[in-house]
Order: structure tokens, then C-alpha cells, then sequence
């Protein structure tokens, strides 16, 4: 790898150093008065100290740490003298990364499709983003949306600013779309509860906004994709006739098939011609379900067989098979295949069959398929095979370790198929060819330099909405498309195109990524819910919430870009001190939701959030630097009281933390606060002039006002201010509450205040001052608006987050802010920790 002059210069190469560690000489005599004294002996010989070692590794482009490379230093002592560092010897770990002059793709949009529907998403309409083309310009791209039985068309001549065209009506659901010269191809699923049937719909764009039907044929079966020649003789179009029911065991009535259509002269003269399928592959030869297709420059089509886990060749020219083979399977370690809500990379598993979905030729002797998985399988990577079905690349378990080390991993979904790599895409930009794959579950694209296509190299990471279907490469524009399907106006989720550029001298994602740990392998890390600054101007730490048991703290390098996870401590219960707290004994046995349960904290409740090796389940929402050492740490209570469906399964706590995260205090809220608990409590801490200042989210007990606690620990008082909220503005209505809560200089502090809504619904997500000094119990608080977050929370051309849980002052001044990503349940995944500077 060639180094750059100027990264090298920063480089100290490695150095030995021999400490000596002699006694001194002996003292000479003192000498008379005006002379001198004898000089003393010399001292015995000192032995020398063990070496001090440095050691430079060099790492190559696409590594974890270093995307375009550079070297890792490692220092430390050799504590056992045999001349080199041993893992257990190393004492200080840092990255000089390499900064080129090469390119990267960088998000600059995001297209919400309700747009289509309302100029602002005002909408609970349900849409769908799935598989998307373009036209021949690159200026218009059309997208399918099964939900409304329909396709959509968005004008991305400015890419940065994309243009709803309107949606066009079908009388199916539209599976697959790409475009044919002038003309645009759409297969239609429609299929009733008994029956396989579809059609493709041959659309004239010639005037790209306004496409216009010119041919329908019909197709003896379902679709579900549709791919063009290059030289735009010949389309595939995939009939899967998957099973009508997913419980009835293979094989059903209906084969699936490939439909070769010749497109020669013009639409009405377009004949089609169909390969059948039954017979190749070794599982249900007789039911073969192909899912994907794509065609390369000689116009030989492959086609995966989901189901099957089965790979076809066909030559379109004579529709026929000219080879087939099966997908294979693989093993894979260091991976978690177990939904324990918490992210362990100790599992394994072996000969998994690959069921691949989404294929694309790399170029004409090698393409790659996305394992996703159906029934049985899931290779939760990508593979690349020759033409003669030789696997000559696995990524293994790489895309799961990516995902985990930006946070991003679904452990919801790890007994099932993990990141669930769905579609792959393929295209040349530059001088360079790049693979892409859509991570359906992690909603994330990773890009891989495929210059030699047996041999992949780690680009980067873009981030994605909720659910990555389609993937489509716009070479002629520098842009790549991402089709994202989720949608869900009541989980804050809206499908979506996100359009990427190729040509940033920057990789912008992620913002935060983990080193690995002892095992070697990534941090895992999510969910951030709190967040705190050092005394150096250089680390944070922040906490995870209830998104996992084993609650965690974590300290972030925040000098780096990006910011680097250094450290996971599980918090501990070590000294009994929860076990210590009042409770209302139950039996274990009874049902949580039972009358004598619902609305009290109790002796089950109690058990459930200390562990067997005293690891503790809470949810952390704020944590604060502690004056005389260690941390803060609130855990927000669970249930309402009084909510049958909602109930009591913990309080409040203000915990004191050591500075190896064990638990030394806890602290409860009054027990006539307690007595009406809202489920919305404790959110941040703080720590000023001794006292320890809580914001809770929203007000309890019908009260106008929320409630800012102050806690005095050296006699364990409480003190409450109230503090008044924004009123809703959101077009989706939702609730306003705090979040978290900093503490500035003589007697002020800096909170976030924030509504429930994402994305086009968000409209409140500001950072307040407010003072405290002076104030007796129950006063009121005058705040100051210092900043409207909503530029900075879609500083990256994302949809607008949720959740500012997060908010640190570094001592130098410094602001930043971090969102939570709920453990990616229900969200894209995206964490942004972002630096506003020194605004205050």
C-alpha cells in the first residue's frame, strides 16, 4: 500500500527503550571549610528495566478502523522480555488513518414518498418504496409501491432536491420495474387467494413525467423481477408463483419459470418465449421459486432460486439453460444467533444454506448475490461464483461485525438472519467498479471496491431509511438510489428514496464506530440515551438504555472523526445495593399484569433487574460526571400507576456509580411521587455545586408543568422547580417532554426539549438555558432558547430523528448532541453524534 509523505511525517517509527535503574554512589566526605570533599564511589551496577516497545502495524484500505488504511500503534511494556508485545502487554492502542485523494459516495437526499400524496406528509396513507429504475436520461426515477397498487415517478435533476411527479395506478401490485429505452416495464402481481397470475405493463416514457401505457402481456404466474439487456434486445421477467401459503410444505401446484421477452422492432411486435425451471434444482427440484434476475453484456441472464438455494445461467438468445448449480451454504462464527436482548458475537453456525435474493453480475465472468435467507437459511453476507459456479468470495461474517461496530446490528433479528442482506447492485464510477448491498434489517449500503472482482475490498458504509429493498446505480450521474419500503406513520417511519453522489473527498458515515475488544472482535454498542463530557475535552461517556439487559456505560474518543467507541463497563450491582431497596413482596409466580402487581414496585419486579453475576437490567437515560469521583447514573421507573397496560415494573433511580460502573448508592423519588408514577421519568443528570439536578420527561399527576429535581446527597433532601413546555406543534400532534439536562456555570444548565415525532412530523427538538439560582422548592423556571436542533438533526440530508437524548459541554466549550436509535427496533439505525461547536 503507498503511503502518503504527509501521513508518514506524523508517523514516530518504532523505538526500544532501556530504562536504568542503578542505586546512587555514596556520598563523599564532607570537606574542610574552602575544599572540596572526596568524591564518592561509583554505585553498583542498576539492572535494566523491561523494555518500553512501540510497534507500528500497517493496515490496509477497507479495515475497520482506517477506511483508506493507515497504521495502528501499539505501545506497551515487555513485561516477560522475549522482544515482542504481547496482547496482554499492550497498554495503549491508537490509529494514524490515511486521508487520500479518493472518492466516496455521500448522502445528499432523502425523498419521503408521501410527499406524493401531501406537500408536507401529512398523511397516514401507507407507501411503499421497493424496487426502483430510471430513465434513460438518469433524470427521472420510478419506483414501485405495492401497498397502493401503484408506481411512482420523482425528478432527481436535481438530485439534492428531488421533485414528486405523481403516482400511477395498476390493477396489481407492481413487483419489479426497470426501464427499456423509452419505455418502462413493470411487473404486476395478480395473483388472488387460489391463483398465480400477473402481467407486465410496457409504459412509454418518452416524455419522462408523464408515462403513458402502450402494451399489457400477460403472464401465466406471479412476477417478481424484471431486468433489461444492455442492449436493450432482451428482458427477464422472474415468475416466483412463491406458495400461496408459507406453512404448506413444498412442492404447490404452479412452477416458477423465467419469461424471456424479445424486444426487437416495435411494442407490439415484442415476443416472449419461457425457460422452465423444474428438474435443476437438489431442493424441490419440482418446485422452483426464482426470485432475482440480472443480465450481462453477452446477454446471459442468472437467476436465483431462493427457496431452491439454487443459481441458474440462461442464455436469452436461445432461452435455454446453459448452466445451473446450487448456491451452497456457509459457516459462520463470531455471530449472534440468539434474541436475548443483548448483542453477544459468540455464536456460530454451520453449513447454512445461502438462499440468496438479490443478484448482480460484476462483470461478465463473476457476479455476487445477497444471501438473505428465506425458510432455512441466510448467509448474512454477500458471494461472489464464476460462471462455473465456483465461490470464489465470501463476506462471512462481515457485514454483521460492520453492523455492529456503527451500531446498527437488529439483535431482534439475530435467531432469524441477522442484517438480512436483501438486493446488490453493481456499477462503475470513475475509473473504479463498486459493489453495493442492501442491508434490509441493519438499513445500511455497503460499498466495495470490486475493481478485481474475485476479490472485494471494504469501501464504506452508507446510512439508509428503514428497510433498504431496491438498489439501483445511476453511473452516468455519479448517483446511486436506495429504495426503502418501511412505512409507518404511528412507528415514525416513513418510506423513502435516499440518493447518494459519488465524489466526496469524505467518508461521512458513520459518526460513531467501536474498536474491538479483547476477542478481537467490534464493541457491541446502541441505543445511546445519555451523554457526558470529561474533564479533557476529548472523551465522552455516554449509556445505553433499555434496549438491552446487562446495562452498559461506554467511553467515546469524541477527538477522532469519527468518534471512537474505546470502552464497554457493565454496570454491577455489586455490594447488594439494589437488593437493599423497600419493596412489596409478591410471589414470583404471579402473573406481572395481576392486581396485586400492576401498580407497585415488588419483590419480582426487584428480581428481574439484578442477575445472576450481578449485572444489573435498568434503563439508563442520563449519566453525569460526579464531583468526588465515579458517575451519576438515572435509570427511568417503568409503568404508570393506575395504567392497566402499562404497569409498574420499576421506579425511578438515582444510582452512584465508582469508576468501574459499580453501584455504591441509590436514591428513590418520594414515596408520595412514586405513588403517581408516570411511566415518562428520570431523563438526564447533572451535577452542580454538589448537588445532583434530574430533568424528568413530562408531568406527573395532571400537573401543568414538568418537573426539574435537585438532590442534595449530603442529607438525601429532594427539591422540585417546574418547568414549562413548548406546546405540541407537530402536524401529527404527539407530546413535548425534556430529555436531558447539562450543567453550565454558577447555577445554570442546558436542556433539550423535544417532541415525539420524526421525520416530516418533527417540529420541536431545541436546546434551552435555564438558571437555577437562587430558586426556592416549587418555583418556576424562566428558560432561553440557545439553538432549534432541526438544521442539525438533518445536517446529513437524513430524515429528521426522534430521540435528542444525549447532550454534553466539553470543558473547551464544545457542544454536541447524540440521538438514540431505539437498538434499531422499528428505526433506521442511524446514530449521529454531532459537534455544534462552541455556541453558548
Amino acid at each position: 500500500m503507498n503511503m502518503k509523505r504527509n501521513m508518514l511525517a506524523t508517523i514516530i517509527m518504532a523505538s526500544l527503550l532501556a530504562a536504568c535503574n542503578g542505586d546512587d554512589g555514596k556520598d563523599g566526605k564532607d570537606g574542610k571549610d574552602g575544599q572540596n570533599g572526596s568524591a564518592g564511589g561509583n554505585g553498583s551496577s542498576g539492572k535494566n528495566g523491561a523494555a518500553a516497545l512501540v510497534v507500528h502495524t500497517e493496515l490496509p484500505v477497507g479495515h475497520a478502523q482506517c477506511t483508506d488504511g493507515g497504521i495502528r500503534v501499539t505501545s506497551g511494556t515487555d513485561t516477560n522480555e522475549n522482544g515482542k508485545l504481547d496482547g496482554d502487554e499492550v497498554s495503549n492502542t491508537s490509529y494514524v488513518c490515511q486521508q487520500n485523494n479518493q472518492d466516496y459516495f455521500e448522502r445528499i437526499a432523502t425523498y419521503p414518498v408521501c410527499l406524493q400524496f401531501d406537500n408536507s406528509c401529512d398523511t397516514d396513507e401507507e407507501t411503499v418504496a421497493e424496487i426502483s429504475a430510471a430513465s434513460e436520461d438518469g433524470m427521472v426515477v420510478y419506483y414501485t409501491d405495492g401497498e397502493q397498487e401503484a408506481f411512482g415517478a420523482v425528478s432527481i435533476e436535481n438530485p439534492e432536491q428531488p421533485q414528486g411527479l405523481g403516482t400511477f395506478e395498476l390493477q396489481g401490485e407492481p413487483t419489479s420495474i426497470s426501464a427499456l429505452g423509452n419505455y418502462l416495464l413493470v411487473a404486476t402481481n395478480l395473483s388472488k387467494d387460489d391463483t398465480q397470475s400477473g402481467s407486465l405493463e410496457i409504459y412509454n416514457i418518452m416524455d419522462t413525467a408523464k408515462p403513458m401505457l402502450e402494451r399489457s402481456i400477460a403472464l401465466a404466474g406471479q412476477p417478481d423481477s424484471v431486468a433489461v439487456s444492455k442492449d436493450g434486445n432482451y428482458a427477464a421477467i422472474v415468475l416466483e408463483n412463491e406458495r400461496l401459503d408459507e406453512d404448506t410444505p413444498f412442492p404447490q401446484t404452479e412452477a416458477g419459470e423465467v419469461i424471456v421477452l424479445k424486444a426487437m422492432g416495435g411494442v407490439d411486435s415484442w415476443t416472449t418465449s419461457t425457460v422452465a425451471l423444474k428438474g435443476l434444482a437438489d431442493n424441490h427440484a419440482d418446485d422452483p421459486e426464482p426470485e432475482y434476475v440480472d443480465i450481462n453484456d453477452n446477454n446471459i441472464a442468472v437467476v436465483t432460486l431462493q427457496e431452491n438455494n439454487h443459481i441458474v445461467l440462461i442464455d436469452l438468445e436461445t432461452a435455454k439453460v446453459t448452466k445451473h448449480f446450487s448456491a451452497g451454504t456457509v459457516n459462520l462464527a463470531a455471530i449472534d444467533n440468539k434474541e436475548e436482548d443483548r448483542i453477544q458475537l459468540t455464536g456460530s453456525l454451520s453449513d447454512v444454506p445461502r438462499e440468496p435474493d438479490g443478484v448482480s453480475w460484476i462483470n461478465n465472468d463473476f457476479f455476487a448475490t445477497a444471501d438473505e435467507g428465506d425458510y432455512k437459511g441466510g448467509g448474512r453476507g454477500f458471494t461472489v461464483y464464476n460462471t462455473q459456479g465456483k465461490v470464489v468470495y465470501q463476506a462471512a461474517n462481515q457485514l454483521e461485525h460492520l453492523a455492529v461496530r456503527f451500531g446498527h446490528y437488529p439483535e431482534g433479528r439475530s435467531e432469524n438472519k441477522g442484517n438480512e442482506p436483501e438486493n446488490i447492485e453493481v456499477g462503475e464510477f470513475g475509473d473504479d467498479n463498486y459493489l453495493f448491498v442492501a442491508s434490509e434489517r441493519a438499513n445500511l449500503v455497503f460499498v466495495y471496491d470490486v475493481n478485481d472482482a474475485d476479490t472485494p475490498k471494504y469501501k464504506q458504509t452508507l446510512p439508509a431509511a428503514v428497510g433498504p429493498e431496491g438498489i439501483l446505480a445511476i453511473p452516468s450521474r455519479d448517483l446511486v438510489i436506495a429504495s426503502s419500503e418501511k412505512d409507518d406513520r404511528g412507528d415514525k417511519m416513513r418510506a423513502g428514496l435516499n440518493i447518494y453522489r459519488y465524489g466526496s473527498k469524505y467518508n461521512r458515515y458513520p459518526s460513531i464506530q467501536s474498536v474491538n475488544d479483547a476477542n478481537g472482535h467490534p464493541i457491541p454498542w446502541s441505543a445511546l440515551s445519555g451523554l457526558v463530557a470529561a474533564d479533557d475535552s476529548k472523551h465522552l461517556y455516554a449509556v445505553e438504555d433499555s434496549a438491552y439487559t446487562h446495562s452498559r456505560l461506554f467511553k467515546i474518543d469524541a477527538s477522532k472523526q469519527p468518534a471512537v467507541l474505546t470502552a464497554a463497563m457493565q454496570i454491577k450491582d455489586s455490594n447488594d445495593v439494589l437488593k437493599g431497596l423497600k419493596v412489596v413482596a409478591v410471589d414470583a409466580a404471579e402473573d406481572a399484569k395481576s392486581d396485586a402487581r400492576k401498580d407497585v414496585f415488588d419483590s419480582a419486579d426487584l428480581a428481574a433487574m439484578v442477575n445472576e453475576d450481578k449485572t444489573v437490567n435498568l434503563d439508563p437515560e442520563g449519566i453525569a460526571m460526579a464531583a468526588n469521583g465515579g458517575f451519576w447514573l438515572v435509570s427511568e421507573g417503568s409503568g404508570t400507576v393506575g395504567d392497566k397496560k402499562k404497569p409498574v415494573n420499576s421506579v425511578n433511580l438515582l444510582l452512584k456509580l465508582n469508576k468501574d460502573a459499580e453501584i455504591t448508592r441509590a436514591h428513590r423519588l418520594p414515596e408520595a411521587l412514586e405513588n403517581v408514577q408516570l411511566r415518562f421519568g428520570f431523563e438526564g443528570v447533572t451535577e452542580s455545586d454538589g448537588k445532583v439536578v434530574i430533568a424528568m420527561q413530562r408531568a406527573w399527576n395532571d400537573e401543568e408543568t414538568v418537573r426539574i429535581a435537585k438532590f442534595d446527597p449530603s442529607n438525601t433532601s429532594w427539591k422540585f422547580f417546574n418547568y414549562t413546555l413548548d406546546e405540541p406543534k407537530s402536524q401529527n400532534g404527539g407530546w413535548v417532554g425534556l430529555s436531558e439536562i447539562t450543567a453550565l456555570k454558577d447555577g445554570e444548565f442546558l436542556v433539550v426539549e423535544r417532541d415525539n415525532q420524526s421525520g416530516p412530523d418533527a417540529a420541536i427538538k431545541k436546546l434551552y438555558r435555564i438558571s437555577l439560582k437562587g430558586l426556592a422548592d416549587g418555583a418556576d423556571v424562566t428558560k432561553m432558547m440557545v439553538r432549534d436542533l432541526m438544521p442539525d438533526l438533518t445536517r446529513y440530508n437524513n430524515l429528521a430523528f426522534e430521540k435528542v437524548e444525549g447532550l454534553a459541554v466539553m470543558p473547551d466549550g464544545n457542544v454536541f448532541i447524540v440521538n438514540d436509535n431505539d437498538g434499531v427496533d422499528d428505526n433506521s439505525g442511524e446514530t449521529q453524534l454531532l459537534n455544534l461547536g462552541k455556541i453558548l
